[in-house]
């Protein structure tokens, strides 16, 4: 197992690096240039990407909430954790992207937009959950208390990706769409090529850090169970 977990993790970083030096080139040279936004239009291909982790993160986090709640394991606790921790830093980024494209589109860093709004409730739970993973307490009982906040978030993600449809807002983009009935619907085939390949690179990004991520907390948690043991010792 071991070996194999080896493999896949070389398999991912050799993939990971050639991947983000062509998503660069696709982005800031291959891609053209938008007529209206210019430039900084470009920060699309991370605001979409980083978007699509975030939400892909969350509903990984809501699985093993699920799987947390029927069987108390944990692996399924560590795994929905790291997930929760990769989700927030991605959605803040999200954020942070949207706030800058927002400044050079709408000339305002924030405005109660249905998306953002919902986007920014999204991050608070996750940020709620990942304090309440910090209780004081049994794991077990931990585990269980997170992992009803993890449901709650994954409830908000498909609430998040509708928002712009459901109330029909103009000012952000619908990007696959058919541009007939949807407010920036459509995109240029070269375009969605350096779109679709940034959203590759970033998912491959998040594989890379969710394993590292549960590997490392997995060997925290031996390390304390066996200085909980030698204090034991020591006591006894």
């Amino acid at each position: 197992m071991k070996k194999n977990s080896g493999i896949i993790d070389r398999l991912l970083f050799f993939t990971l690096v050639p991947s983000f030096f062509i998503a660069l080139y696709l982005v800031f040279i291959w891609s053209p240039v938008e007529k209206f936004m210019g430039a900084p239009q470009k920060i699309f291909y991370f605001h979409v990407g980083c978007a699509w982790v975030a939400f892909m993160a969350f509903v990984i986090v809501g699985y093993y909430s699920v799987r947390t709640l029927i069987n108390p394991n944990m692996d399924h606790h560590i795994k929905a954790g790291i997930s929760a921790e990769i989700g927030v830093i991605f959605t803040t980024i999200t954020l942070v992207t949207g706030m800058i494209w927002g400044k050079s589109s709408w000339n305002t860093w924030w405005t109660w937009e249905p998306r953002l709004a919902t986007t920014l409730i999204l991050w608070f739970i996750y940020v709620a959950y990942l304090f309440v993973r910090k209780m004081d307490g049994s794991w077990e009982k931990i585990a269980k208390l997170s992992a009803v906040f993890g449901i709650i978030g994954v409830i908000n993600v498909p609430i998040v990706f509708m928002a712009i449809r459901w109330w029909n807002t103009k000012l952000h983009p619908v990007v696959f769409g058919d541009g007939k009935n949807q407010q920036g619907g459509g995109i240029e085939p070269d375009m969605l090529v350096a779109l679709l390949f940034s959203i590759f690179t970033i998912t491959v990004l998040y594989a890379f850090l969710m394993r590292k991520g549960v590997e490392i907390e997995k060997m925290r948690h031996i390390v304390k169970k066996a200085k909980t043991k030698a204090m034991e010792k020591l006591a006894g």
